[in-house]
Formats: structure tokens, sequence, C-alpha cells
């Protein structure tokens, strides 16, 4: 139905190319000059990445023992499985990205110490200490603190009515992959965890299957958000802009938005990571994956109904914009952390964007280990959020504990890859008002604190994202 209700982007030919080893990045994904609409025009000024149309996320626990030679086979199989998939599809949106991502339990579980000599370890290297370390908040903390940590709650963290607190998943692993194609995505999916001796699904106990869609109308079609709300009867969909990128109206694929190149790695920034120059997990980066529901009738109908609150909530008070026909594309104000305390004394409110955009970006010039340089203010996060009608996902192997339910629902999953979690911490702390010197005199899920309170978080986990190299069971190759 899906593939029916939008045509897919236009994308540029482009000649084959390998994969590159940065899992995360998203290769062939044109950047477009679209207007305050949203649409690409001869006229526009504001640079869009173009995302793929559907996004899926299978998440697992692994089905195999925790040896030595059964992790090493596994390690084989899987990639084996990864080859095959690549040879008959271009690692793109026109074919189908793979990103697979590894959590925190599968390294204390599985990779309990490495038993042989490398040049990256010594033999016997216990976990934690083979995961990439996080230079900057080690230094601030006094301890040594590594890049992948734990998920945690945060301040305006709140879930629907009896769902109770947001729960912090222990998955040993997920499975990323993105396409213009729900057909590519199925057959990726069948490949990854079917049960044919060629597919890898012996490997894993899977525990979430999570469905969902982005844009669609950057080029004056009606955009997949819009569409899917109004078949699935979702309470304020009707007000969704026609060509919106997403549920709530506005382009969330800013390219200033977004962090450039491979900023986001681990390696690529001086001094964030012990991964320059020779890394195990050089090329890799961090992961954050959660679920959110999506208030839309509040958004449209009720505390934000007039377009100019919906654009002071999402950007900073004080903007009074034209009304946009479609799906509004404004480019983030870049405040300082003393701007948004001014803008709060004056207006008694702070915007989303407006909240995040000093702690998500470099504060100086900064030139990267690869030498490139990159001016103050530079985003550095890559974000990979989609919508949903998922409940709060498509499948789930504990259906109580999720809470699962087959009545539609607006959802948000949310995707942030950062060179480390304290990063991603610092910027969700920084969207309730939360500075490292200073918190904002308003409570996180106000209607003054930007969008908080049209969300309404159910999960949460971090995981690593390797290199290519190293994306089948990680640091396995060293077990005896």
């Amino acid at each position: 139905m899906i593939d029916n209700m939008a045509e897919p982007p236009d994308r540029p030919a482009v000649a084959d190319s390998p994969p590159v080893e940065e899992q995360y990045i998203l290769q062939n994904e044109p950047v477009i000059m679209v207007n305050g609409s949203g649409v690409k025009s001869s006229n526009g000024t504001i640079a869009v990445r173009v995302p793929a149309l559907h996004d899926h996320i299978i998440t697992a626990r692994l089905n195999v023992p925790a040896k030595a030679k059964a992790l090493q086979e596994a390690q084989h199989h899987l990639e084996s499985a990864l080859l095959d998939l690549e040879r008959r599809f271009p690692p793109t949106p026109t074919g189908v990205a793979t990103t697979v991502a590894w959590g925190l339990p599968y390294f204390h579980h599985y990779i309990p110490a490495l038993g042989k000599t490398s040049g990256f370890f010594k033999a016997g290297t216990p976990y934690p200490t083979y995961l990439p370390v996080d230079l900057m908040a080690s230094k601030t903390e006094g301890r040594t603190v590594y890049a992948l940590q734990e998920a945690r709650r945060f301040p305006s963290d709140q879930s629907p009515p009896g769902f109770g607190p947001v729960r912090l998943e222990q998955n040993d692993v997920a499975v990323l992959l993105r396409s213009d194609s729900i057909a590519n995505i199925k057959e990726a999916q069948n490949a990854l965890f079917g049960p044919g001796s060629n597919q890898a699904g012996s490997l894993f106990k899977v525990t979430s299957i999570r469905q969902g869609f982005s844009g669609g109308g950057f080029y004056g079609q009606q955009g997949l958000p819009s569409k899917m709300a109004l078949a699935a009867n979702i309470p304020g969909a009707q007000s969704i802009p026609r060509q919106a990128q997403g549920f709530l109206g506005f382009a969330t694929t800013l390219d200033s938005n977004m962090g450039p190149d491979n900023i986001p790695s681990l390696e690529t920034l001086p001094g964030l990571t012990d991964q320059w120059p020779n890394g195990y997990f050089k090329q890799g980066t961090t992961m954050h994956l959660s679920h959110l529901f999506q208030d839309l009738e509040t958004w449209y109908e009720r505390k934000f109904a007039r377009y100019a609150d919906r654009v002071q909530a999402m950007l900073q008070p004080g903007i009074s914009p034209v009304p946009a026909p479609g799906t509004v594309a404004l480019q983030p104000p870049g405040l300082s952390e003393a701007e948004v305390a001014q803008g709060v004394q004056r207006y008694h409110a702070y915007g989303h964007t407006g909240s995040m955009s000093q702690v998500d970006s470099t504060t100086s010039p900064t030139t990267s280990n690869y030498g490139k340089a990159y001016p103050a203010g530079t985003t550095i996060p890559v974000r990979g959020d989609f919508d949903t009608l998922d409940n709060p996902f498509h499948y789930t192997s504990d259906p109580t504990a999720d809470h699962y339910s087959e009545k539609r629902a607006a959802g948000l999953h949310f995707i942030s890859f950062q060179p480390t979690i304290g990063i991603f911490n610092r910027v969700r702390l920084a969207m309730d008002g939360y500075y490292p010197d200073m918190t904002l005199p308003i409570p996180p899920r106000s209607p003054h604190a930007g969008i908080n309170s049209v969300l309404y978080t159910t999960h949460r986990q971090n995981y690593l994202v390797p290199p290519r190299r190293h994306r089948s069971f990680p640091l396995a190759e060293f077990l005896v």
C-alpha cells in the first residue's frame, strides 16, 4: 500500500560505488534547494537532504552460545549474508542501505575479555576497556567514560497514561534498513532474519520490528505523513501540511541541521575519543534509538493552534513568519546559551531547535583529523528519525511489556548518530532546558518548553555502530 502512495524521489543516477566504511552514512542522498513550503524550487534558498522514503528497524537478542567458536562462526555467517545482500542491492535509497548496531548487552555478555593480542588490544583486555573512550567526558568527570553508555531517562520524558516509566531496552543488536522501496526492505529483512541456510535468521531472536516513513512531498506531491495519517484516521491528521516531511509539519533533514561528511564518526573531531589514528572502531559512531508518540490534536488544534505558535515552539519565541501552505522549512536560529536565556526572560518560553543549537555544534573553528576545516557552529550529530503508525512497534516479542496495540497511533522512531552518547545526552538535556552551567526556569513539559508537551516517550536504547569491516559480531575474532 505504501509503495502505491508515494512516488520515489528523483535521485541522480550515479556509477556503482563500493559501500563506504561508515555504515551510518546514507550514500547518494541528494541535497535539494526548497522554498518555505518545503518544495524543490528554482527560487529555493534552503538546503534539505532527501532521505529514503521508508525505514525499518529490527532489534534482536542473540541465539548464539557465548563461546568463541560459535561466535566466530556466527560472524562469518552474518557477514556472508550481508555481502550477498550488497551484491543484490546497492547501499543507497534506490537499493537498500543496511546499518548494523550493537548494544552494551552484546559486549558485556559475549565479549567478556579478548583472548588474543592484536594491533588494537593486548590479550586479556576485559570488558568494557576495549570500548572507545569519551576523552572529553573522562577529563570533565575525572574517571574513564566510554563513548557508548547505557540509555537514561530525561526530565521531560513522560510515557502515555498507564504505560509506566520509559523502557530502557537491553537488545544485543539493531539493524536499520533504509530504501525508497518497501519491496527491497522486505527482501533485506528476509535475507538477514529469514530461516534459510543462506539467511542469517538462525542467529537472532527478534524482539521488535519498527516500520516508518519520511518525506515524499519535496517535489510537490502529497507526502507520506499526510497520506498515511489520513488513511489511518489519526486524530489531527487533517491539519498535517500536504507536503510535510513529518507529522509535525516541519522539515527535519535541513542540511545545516545535519552533521556534514563523516563528522559524526568516533575519530573525526580531535580530542573527542581515543579512536584516532588507529582504533578498532575507527569510522564507526554511536546511535541512540527511541520511540515517541506525537499528540497531533494538541499540536494543531489545542495548545499550538496558530501557525506562529508552532513555529515559535519548534524554533524560538518571537518569530512571526508568513504562513506557508506546505511543510515549513526554516533555518534554525543558531542561538547561544545566553540568547536562549534572554528569550526566556522576555517571552517566558524557549524553542525546540533554539535550545539545542549551542550544544550540538562545534564551538569554534575546527579542523578534523582528516584535514577538513569546519566553521564554528557546524552541527555534529546526524538525525535519522522517521514517522510511524506503530503502537508502539509493528511487531514485539513481548506485547504486554511493550503495551502493544493494533490501533494505529502517530509516533516517531527517533535515531541520532554522534561520536559519543555523551554528546547526545547533552543535546537531549538542552531540549529540556538543562545546560552544564544553567537550568532554564521553565518546567520541561510545559507548553512553553518547545515541543516537549506533545511528545510521549516509551523506549530508549543506545548502540555502537562499528565500521563496515567490523559490523558482524565485532571483536569475536579476538576470542579464544
